[in-house]
């Protein structure tokens, strides 16, 4: 990706998180500098905890029709998980634009609730793991939504609306897109681990390879190993 779509996009999504009352927390804002002088002083936190914004195309090169906008708000540590006290939670803003694949993938470790914050419809494609991780393709998936257990067959779809919800456990393959309009969606999970814990069903990459063709807005968290 362009580093100028990449600002482009950031400034967009920053707009369209506005319009539904959320606001980014302030280190969202930092310049690279700021950011780069501040890790070593009094948030070195936000670089260990890889907070803040993370676009990705899934190293596919077209964004609009694979790719999703992500800010890590909040993210605990996973040593603290291991031994089950002390931070155990992380939180996501995200937005999936309408028809915009996040392709099928599932999670080692992380559990988390993918919930509809406003727009337009979440629509999910879901399967179970066999026991070797792979897609179960002919078994049915069980969910909790909102608290009431859901039950769909191998592939079906789930789909919700703004206020809605879903429980996806580790194992639990899963791809999403918006319907009818862009989604605000948040996550609460536990501890996040992008660098490992994304298990994709095709070779697509996490993160985006990123062409320099302007200065950085803000950085990316895939930016931070080179640039801080």
């Amino acid at each position: 990706m362009k580093r100028s779509e990449i600002n482009e996009i950031i400034r967009e999504s920053d707009a369209f998180i506005r319009s539904f009352g959320y606001v980014l927390p302030p280190f969202a804002y930092w310049t690279p500098e700021e950011l780069k002088q501040r890790v070593t002083t009094d948030a070195a936190a936000i670089r260990k905890a890889r907070l803040g914004w993370d676009i990705t195309d899934y190293g596919q090169g077209n964004f609009a029709e694979t790719g999703l906008f992500l800010f890590t708000v909040r993210n605990g540590d996973a040593a603290d998980l291991e031994r089950g006290s002390g931070m155990l939670y992380a939180e996501k803003i995200m937005i999936s634009r309408k028809n915009q694949l996040a392709p099928m993938h599932r999670h080692v470790v992380k559990a988390e609730d993918i919930i509809n914050r406003g727009g337009g419809t979440l629509v999910l494609e879901l399967f179970n793991s066999l026991p070797d991780g792979s897609i179960d393709e002919t078994g049915n998936v069980t969910v909790v939504s909102d608290g009431r257990q859901v039950t769909l067959k191998a592939g079906g779809h789930l789909k919700l609306s703004p206020g809605e919800s879903v429980t996806l456990l580790p194992g639990n393959w899963h791809a999403f897109w918006g319907e009818g309009a862009d989604v605000l969606i948040g996550e609460v999970s536990t501890v996040n681990d992008d660098l490992i814990d994304n298990i994709f069903r095709d070779p697509v990459g996490r993160f985006a390879t990123v062409d320099e063709n302007e200065p950085p807005l803000h950085l990316l968290v895939s930016d931070y190993d080179q640039w801080l």
